[in-house]
């Protein structure tokens, strides 16, 4: 089962045996609400070498996802699992910024 984040349902059910592949953003995170689940973390470099970390979630668990990329969710008991989306950037105003303060503070603006 293939879902992009933005089509996922509020909660997913996995039956044992069961995957399911995503897509999502830095620092989206999983939680567990029922079962137990290994996810398979989006590829990275590691010198010249690929490789993916792998997971063991039990029920209660939150894990949130550092980098962005695929995800892998097995099923290894039934699963019930909610993926949440990375919280919204808050973005400073302009005049909060380092350089905008600089820039004041030379052409007295």
């Amino acid at each position: 089962m293939i879902i992009t984040l933005s089509q996922a349902p509020d909660s997913i059910v996995l039956e044992p045996g069961q995957s399911l592949r995503t897509s999502v953003d830095a620092g989206a995170w999983l939680q567990l609400a029922e079962g137990r689940a290994r996810v398979v973390s989006p590829p990275g470099w590691f010198g010249e070498t690929v490789f993916m970390a792998q997971t063991l979630l039990e029920e209660g668990e939150v894990h949130r996802l550092p980098h962005g990329g695929w995800i892998e969710v097995s099923a290894l008991t039934p699963v019930h699992l909610r993926v949440h989306a990375p919280p919204v950037a808050q973005v400073s105003p302009v005049g909060a910024r380092p350089v905008m303060r600089f820039v004041r503070l030379l052409t007295g603006w």
